[in-house]
């Protein structure tokens, strides 16, 4: 309800600075105590070996750095993804960055990967009290050739392994030049075999095997996805994210902003994304999980992406319109009608 009475004054300010004054708001309120955590026990699941209060999750790009763990801790969520981060500090994609489309319940962003680098983020997961699923996704820097992404991606998985309950390797990112490529069969099949192999060599070192997921682009087509599923089975990749935000603008075209270069994401990509998820389940047939993201906006939303063969879900957009009251309608209504 609070949420809702600030939205049109945080919707006057920039994208950016909102979500500043946004986090600081929070981080005050919990300061002083107003801010009361919110426990979600229903529906707990194991995916992916790990044991999960609940199958609502943050997705990736709210918290890149790593900075806000305690306060998105006491919002309810089943599990956190922090990044994208990239071995390299990297400011991003100049602004203006974000552009929202109220009408279309909708985001563009071209950020970019803009990260403090992967030894902040690390930094700060270790000052964090954040006990709960953190997973840590991690990327290539803008200005490494994607013939050596592997090593950027290898870097972050090396650092990252010891603080992650799982990490996320984004491959799907339409805002840092060709990463897309990476999704192609033979660079991916080198990427996933190369990872694999390091995250063998880290569970041996740290004595706990860390799973692996990836996160994907809802703009493949149908023989893409079919390769892709293959791979992730050949390689016994731990999890698929599907999906990143898309860079279509069919049904918003007419829209203001619409055609500003980025991914978008909300409302106008929740049937993409839930179709993606779809085709993956009826591939894969459970030899890897999936968590769904994409256009959630709402608790049937997630119930779509659930039912289409998602194991776990994840919140971004749909958390900049409705606020963190979406996280306990979600729960509310899975729980009422895994109760029927």
């Amino acid at each position: 309800m609070l949420y809702t009475l600030l939205r049109p004054l945080l919707f006057k300010l920039d994208p950016e600075s909102a979500h500043r004054v946004t986090f600081r708001a929070i981080e005050q309120a919990r300061k002083f105590g107003l801010l009361k955590t919110v426990s979600i026990p229903c529906q707990p699941r194991t995916v992916m070996g790990l044991n999960f209060p609940n199958p609502i999750g943050l997705a990736a790009g709210l918290d890149k750095n790593g900075e806000y763990l305690d306060v998105l801790a006491a919002l309810g969520f089943g599990f956190i993804e922090i990044g994208t981060v990239t071995p390299r500090p990297q400011p991003g994609n100049p602004a203006p960055r974000i552009f929202r489309i109220p009408e279309a319940r909708a985001l563009i962003n071209r950020l970019g990967f803009n990260n403090h680098g992967v030894d902040q983020l690390v930094e700060n997961v270790k000052r964090s009290a954040y006990g709960g699923i953190l997973g840590i996704n991690i990327g290539k820097n803008f200005d490494t050739p994607l013939e050596k992404a592997v090593d950027d991606y290898l870097t972050g998985l090396q650092k990252v392994y010891r603080y992650a309950s799982y990490v996320t390797v984004n491959i799907s990112s339409p805002n840092t030049q060709n990463l897309r490529q990476l999704q192609a069969a033979d660079a991916l099949d080198e990427l996933l075999g190369r990872l694999k192999s390091e995250q063998a060599g880290l569970a041996q070192r740290h004595g706990k095997y860390v799973p692996m997921a990836v996160k994907i682009a809802p703009d493949l087509d149908e023989m893409q996805i079919q390769a892709i599923a293959a791979l992730l089975m050949k390689h016994r990749i731990d999890g698929v994210i599907a999906t990143n935000t898309t860079i279509t603008r069919t049904g918003i075209e007419h829209l203001p902003q619409a055609q500003e270069s980025g991914g978008l994401s909300g409302a106008p990509l929740t049937q993409r994304a839930t179709a993606v998820i779809r085709q993956l389940h009826c591939l894969l047939q459970g030899a890897v999980p999936i968590i769904g993201v994409g256009g959630i906006m709402s608790a049937d939303d997630a119930h779509g992406k659930l039912t289409a063969g998602a194991s776990l879900i994840q919140l971004y957009t749909g958390l900049i319109y409705r606020g963190p009251d979406l996280v306990k309608e979600i729960a509310r209504v899975a729980c009422a009608r895994r109760e029927k």
